[in-house]
């Protein structure tokens, strides 16, 4: 299957991002993409929470998501939407970090809400709590695909290595970790998780980032670390994106996969312990 990845720089204005992710989807599947994986809030990159409360719909009336199914449809592929910044009925007024999975007849497949929240202090100047304004998922998702079983999981899910092969021994063939990494913990840290989760499990890892800095019409614009990566089961980098937006083509072979755990059958060795106490 030929995958495509698209390497965004999406603003905290929803219906000015549509066009151009729309215009990457149609480029891709001009050079014979039959999945499309876009990054981690597509729709919207923004931390003000007013810009947010401004600007986002619930799923049901949310443009980007009706737009993405229709794009999905008319062009006869799988869309992995990385995710979307959507209201919820929460008390509290927190969105959903929620990605979306798009059959090539536009329906939605299936959903995974974001378990892990980014609540981080990288540094004096640059701390981050998504819990603020995200309320946290509950589910881990497994989405069937012709290519295989899809693990589905969002930026910050990366670090935690228990999801990924829970999914991998659960029938995952592929990974997807869609992003918008910060340019300090991207720097140290992005390419080495990205490679581990691939070579732990056996399965192919595609990462859609965001990328450079995001114009906001309020508050302070974000910087995302960008180097879209997808990982062969081995562990190989097949590709990286660099930090300008647009895409990168890869085919994946569902036989490397088997080869893979063939030779490090480790998804079948686990084995009861006790402690640490």
């Amino acid at each position: 299957m030929r995958a495509a990845l698209l390497q965004l720089r999406s603003s905290d204005d929803p219906a000015a991002n549509l066009p151009v992710t729309v215009l990457l989807i149609r480029d891709a599947v001009a050079a014979g993409a039959k999945f499309v994986l876009t990054p981690e809030v597509t729709n919207c990159v923004s931390s003000n929470r007013a810009r947010q409360e401004a600007v986002l719909q619930h799923e049901a009336d949310d443009q980007t998501l009706a737009a993405l199914r229709g794009v999905a449809q008319d062009c006869g592929i799988w869309l992995l939407i990385g995710s979307l910044a959507l209201k919820t009925g929460d008390a509290d007024g927190r969105f959903a970090n929620r990605s979306f999975l798009i059959t090539p007849e536009g329906e939605i497949a299936a959903r995974y809400d974001k378990i892990h929240m980014f609540d981080v202090t990288i540094s004096d100047t640059e701390s981050y709590r998504e819990s603020a304004g995200y309320r946290p998922g509950a589910a881990a998702v497994l989405a069937p695909m012709p290519f295989g079983g899809l693990g589905m999981t969002i930026c910050y899910d990366l670090r935690f290595a228990h999801l990924y092969r829970q999914l991998a021994q659960a029938g995952a063939q592929v990974l997807c970790v869609p992003s918008a990494f910060s340019p300090v913990t991207g720097a140290a840290h992005w390419e080495v998780l990205l490679r581990a989760r691939a070579i732990e499990t056996g399965c192919y890892v595609l990462a859609p980032a965001q990328t450079g800095t995001h114009d906001a019409v309020e508050g302070k614009p974000r910087q995302t670390y960008g180097h879209t990566l997808a990982v062969a089961p081995w562990g190989e980098v097949m590709v990286d994106a660099g930090t300008d937006p647009g895409y990168v083509i890869v085919d994946l072979d569902k036989d490397a996969v088997t080869r893979t755990r063939q030779r490090i059958p480790a998804l079948t060795h686990d084995r009861d312990f006790h402690g640490p106490t």
